[in-house]
């Protein structure tokens, strides 16, 4: 029924495109639609044999030819050497291709220790002096070392900016701790800084890599016949 429809529907829309189109408009191929609902009826779906995708293959087939007196078998050559590469594309995807040498940096951007890796345990100073850095660069610890700076300079007001400054990093540390202790409101990162600190065991390296570059520290560095410095220049041409 629809096969019907469509086959009127076809016929009418080619008397209307005739008020429009100059005769020369209707070419074999416009007139070919009035005869695609009756091939349909008596051979099946168009698509299952027209000649369309076959006629366009062979002129890829032509392509292949560089050699009249042969053309068979360059077609065959040429057909070949394309399946075997197709095959490689898919199933060597991830083999490295020949040409240029990768720099071993590339792959490097995360942060990670390379070289010389140690556990070491620091002195109570320097413990002490990394806390108190740490502590000076959070924003969260910000308005307790406002605070701080504040009482110690209540406590002595005849006393300079520099020996205040002093008694605030030489106190600050154990005075934090206690005012987080007693707070019950305090966040956990503000009682980790707090009271938890700093891990007494420290894992060092000689060489880091990120960002794909790699740094070393000056010890490994003299160790090696290129220096890992210097000025370097992007070659355009």
């Amino acid at each position: 029924m629809k096969l019907d429809e469509l086959e009127n529907e076809a016929a009418i829309i080619l008397c209307q495109l005739e008020m429009y189109f100059p005769p020369a408009f209707f070419a074999i191929m416009v007139h070919l639609m009035v005869h695609l609902v009756r091939e349909i009826k008596c051979c099946g779906p168009i698509f299952l044999r027209w000649m369309y995708p076959v006629e366009r293959y062979m002129k890829i087939l032509k392509g292949y030819m560089k050699n009249l007196h042969h053309p068979e078998a360059f077609i065959v050559e040429r057909y070949v050497a394309e399946k075997a590469i197709e095959f490689c594309l898919v199933y060597i995807k991830k083999d490295k291709p020949v040409g240029l040498p990768e720099s071993r940096h590339d792959d490097r951007v995360g942060g990670k220790g390379s070289r010389g890796l140690h556990i070491i345990t620091p002195s109570v100073e320097d413990l002490l002096q990394v806390h108190l850095y740490v502590l000076n660069n959070s924003n969260e610890v910000l308005p307790y070392i406002l605070q701080h700076e504040g009482l110690v300079k209540e406590s002595n007001p005849k006393m300079s900016k520099n020996w205040v400054l002093k008694k605030h990093n030489k106190t600050f540390l154990d005075w934090f701790e206690d005012t987080i202790f007693a707070d019950e409101n305090s966040s956990e990162m503000l009682r980790k800084l707090a009271v938890d600190g700093p891990k007494r065991n420290v894992i060092t390296c000689q060489g880091y890599d990120i960002n794909k570059y790699s740094f070393y520290t000056k010890a490994q560095d003299e160790k090696s016949t290129m220096q890992n410095s210097g000025v370097t220049l992007r070659a355009e041409s």
